[in-house]
């Protein structure tokens, strides 16, 4: 897995893209989880573990 190391002080903000299949939708709502704010999901594929 990937991964951005982001050092400094400043406070990060912004829009991320990242792949619609279904196995990048659980890790997406867990890191979610971890974000102060709000978080807004776009194309999340139609699955049980997404929906429940």
């Amino acid at each position: 897995m990937d991964r951005f190391l982001i050092r400094g002080g400043r406070r990060l903000s912004g829009d991320v893209r990242v792949s619609g299949a279904k196995n990048a939708a659980l890790p997406i709502l867990a890191a979610a989880l971890m974000v102060p704010g709000k978080v807004r999901f776009e194309n999340l594929p139609h699955l049980n573990d997404v929906t429940t």
